[in-house]
């Protein structure tokens, strides 16, 4: 009976057993049946664009995120941050600072003034703290986990002055994994790139990361004027960055400190003097010799340099059904940049009562300045509670507190009397204080439909004062000491209001109506004016209707998204920018209109070939029959002209393209031990306005710039290795894209083709 016992008890586990080993061997094949198929599906977009970690696809926004190897191709090459520029629907970047100072426009809402006190309607948010100076928003973009652009205004939980959009920049973040890189790139010039970051726990409970920057270019352009002849004078520059994050994680708390630099010492952007040529919209007058030859008479004495230096600190703590979280910022800046603005040598002035030389072409004005901001400090205070309920309904309410003070100095030089002696002095400076409460309910209807909604008040103060102490018109009878000063407020409600059809598993449908304000602006740059040169412009108000779908296709191997949108602004801000008196004041225009449509899509076509592509079309229109602004001297205005005024009702916005298209691909293969991989991202975007007025020098033709970047990757030894070539601006097009109207017809004009070879190591 034992044995019989024992033969039965065996073969029960036997059969226990080999049913256990054929569900194993099942689940194994399973899961590896799954994980083959989930390689041939998109991976999910996790996006903070509502201040929670969510599914991109379920966030009742427009927004595209940029990540990966996409992002990491995008920003490589020694770019700065003007690389975003039409590289996502209805968004592009300029400046005419270089490397600094870049301007966003979003829907085709943005403000091209050049002053350093300058408010944009795009905003940027880097690791949950705003920039709000135009300085702080060109920090160098390394090591950085993703980016993404929402579109239309974010008033209710990111506040003032973002009624166009938002730009957010989420960076790598220490985790208790060791993880590294190395990467080298050279290229065109002499340009290096060099970045490097290594993270990973220093104790159970505590994690670093450290991210480095180091790009190098030399100079390169010539300057050929009669008399100033000299060889690679303009062009180069040494910017560095650093970022240190250090990470505290206990059971329902966080802490995440971050610090930042950067140190730039370089040259300004180029201006060509006359390199437009006249009554038509392309490069070829007298002052175009090519990219790399300038017609100056102060290239030598030109410098950019920029110091930047933050501090932020998050805390989170998990209370149960609530997450409480505090962001701390402090960021500080210090600028100097002098340029030849006018592009060429001498002036007509000068040639006319002294025989001097001037070119190329005719300079009704020699313009050699400087702009600098001595000092700066900004400070953040954000806290917030969220709650985390399995019910239908949550919530999050907050308060934000925001203190800058920018302290901006302005001069002339004479660089055709003198060897570039000082003319002119003036110095602004401005305080602003914002606070804001804000909440935001989102409640799920059924399991198909939810709604959010969303309100937030805002403060806004300015205290600005300037003097001008020394006019570089006082032989026409300017006054020297000349001081002015004003003290603008507002208080606004933004509201937004959203709904989400969940219409299938796969296809989400949303509308969204919002509300968003840009708080006052001051315009105070009366170096070249006759009275203290400030003008203020009032609060702009903008209501946005959006409606859009976002769909997974093809059983996860491809995305779908597409939204249409309709705006109207009241009282938008507006800089008259330059005209024959080098002059810039801010304007309200009563309204602005504008509407059109953005498709973003990504596609896996085979297991080799990743597609991604992206339009948009943005048609906008200024609705104000008395609104006018000087014109520049020496162009071909097309608008009707009233008294040396332009009259711009019902004129497009600058820089604004009515159709932007953009294309990635990647291509992969296996070899050997490794990865051959070919990548090419192109972008387009049709023609646009340079300036409030339309003149035909001053229409940026459309441009087309293209890239690639091939290579193989392999790994060894526990480390991943990539070796690429890449080329940037393939088909070396030239064009203007921004301009200098008040003296001639100054181009300004994109970087040319770009070559280069890059190695990277990652390790773990």
């Amino acid at each position: 009976m034992l044995i019989k016992n024992s033969a039965i008890a065996i073969a029960v586990q036997l059969a226990v057993a080999s049913s256990m080993s054929a569900v194993a061997l099942q689940a194994g094949a399973e899961e590896l049946a799954k994980e083959e198929a989930d390689k041939n599906k998109l991976e999910v977009i996790q996006v903070t664009a509502r201040k929670r970690v969510e599914n991109a696809q379920e966030v009742p926004v427009a927004i595209t995120a940029l990540q990966g190897e996409g992002l990491d191709t995008l920003s490589s090459a020694a770019m700065d941050i003007r690389f975003l520029n039409a590289r996502t629907p209805s968004l592009t970047v300029e400046s005419s600072f270089g490397r600094t100072f870049p301007r966003f426009y979003m829907r085709g809402l943005g403000n091209s003034d050049f002053d350093l006190n300058a408010s944009q309607p795009v905003s940027l948010v880097v690791d949950d703290v705003v920039q709000e100076n135009p300085i702080l928003k060109g920090f160098p973009v390394f090591d950085v986990e993703r980016v993404e652009t929402l579109r239309g205004p974010q008033g209710t939980l990111f506040g003032r002055n973002t009624p166009a959009g938002l730009v957010k920049f989420d960076s790598v973040k220490p985790s208790q994994s060791f993880d590294a890189f190395a990467s080298a790139s050279y290229g065109t010039h002499n340009t290096t790139d060099i970045r490097a970051a290594v993270g990973g726990g220093l104790t159970e409970s505590l994690s670093a990361r450290v991210s480095v920057l180091h790009q190098d270019r030399d100079d390169y352009i010539d300057n050929i004027a009669p008399g100033f002849e000299q060889k690679d004078v303009l062009g180069g520059y040494t910017d560095k960055a650093l970022r240190v994050q250090f990470l505290w994680e206990a059971d329902d708390f966080f802490a995440l400190f971050n610090y930042h630099m950067r140190d730039l010492d370089g040259k300004p952007v180029a201006f060509y003097g006359n390199g437009i040529e006249k009554g038509k919209s392309k490069l070829g007058g007298e002052g175009w010799a090519g990219r790399d030859k300038v017609f100056h008479d102060s290239a030598d004495r030109a410098t950019q340099e920029v110091e930047i230096e933050g501090y932020s600190l998050k805390l989170e703590w998990e209370l149960g059904d609530y997450t409480l979280t505090s962001i701390s910022g402090v960021e500080k800046a210090e600028l100097f940049s002098r340029a030849d603005v006018d592009g060429g040598y001498g002036s007509s002035f000068a040639a006319g009562c002294c025989d001097i030389p001037m070119g190329p072409g005719v300079i009704s004005l020699d313009s050699e300045t400087s702009d600098a901001i001595p000092d700066h400090d900004q400070f953040t205070q954000e806290i917030r509670l969220a709650s985390n309920f399995n019910g239908p309904l949550n919530y999050q309410v907050g308060v934000f507190y925001f203190d800058e003070d920018l302290e901006i100095e302005s001069l002339s030089y004479d660089p055709v009397f003198s060897d570039g002696d000082l003319t002119g002095q003036v110095k602004q400076w401005q305080d602003t204080t914002a606070w804001a409460v804000f909440g935001s309910v989102d409640y799920d209807f059924t399991d198909r439909l939810s709604v959010t909604a969303g309100m937030r008040y805002s403060d806004d103060d300015k205290e600005y004062r300037n003097e001008r102490f020394k006019s570089p018109l006082a032989f026409l009878g300017v006054p020297d000491s000349v001081t002015g000063e004003v003290n603008p407020s507002d208080s606004h409600v933004s509201w937004d209001l959203s709904a989400t059809y969940r219409y299938n598993d796969d296809v989400n449908i949303y509308g969204r109506v919002a509300d968003g304000f840009r708080a006052p602006s001051v315009q105070g740059r009366n170096l070249f004016s006759f009275d203290d040169g400030i003008s203020v412009a009032d609060s702009e108000t903008i209501l946005s209707f959006e409606a859009g779908t976002k769909a997974n296709i093809l059983d996860g191997q491809g995305r779908l998204n597409a939204a249409v949108f309709y705006f109207t602004m009241d009282d938008q801000q507006l800089t008259s920018v330059g005209g024959d008196s080098n002059t810039a004041r801010l304007l309200n225009a009563d309204e602005t209109e504008g509407y059109g449509f953005e498709v973003d899509a990504e596609l896996i076509v085979t297991d080799n070939l990743l597609v991604t592509f992206g339009t948009s079309y943005n048609k906008t229109e200024l609705n104000d029959s008395s609104l006018s602004v000087p014109v520049c001297a020496n162009c071909t205005v097309t608008d009707k002209v009233v008294d040396g005024f332009a009259m711009i009702d019902g004129n497009s916005l600058p820089h604004a393209p009515e159709w932007i298209h953009t294309f990635t691909a990647r291509w992969s293969k296996d070899f050997a031990e490794g990865e051959v991989f070919l990548y090419t991202d192109w972008s387009y975007r049709s023609e646009i306005n340079f300036f409030l007025y339309e003149a035909k020098e001053f229409t940026g033709e459309s441009l087309l710039e293209g890239g690639a970047r091939g290579g193989y990757a392999w790994e060894s030894g526990g480390r991943e290795y990539e070796a690429a070539l890449f080329v940037r601006n393939m088909t070396d097009e030239q064009q203007a894209i921004g301009a200098v109207d008040f003296t001639n017809n100054a181009a300004i004009v994109n970087e040319e083709r770009f070559i280069g070879a890059e190695f990277k190591v990652n390790f773990f």
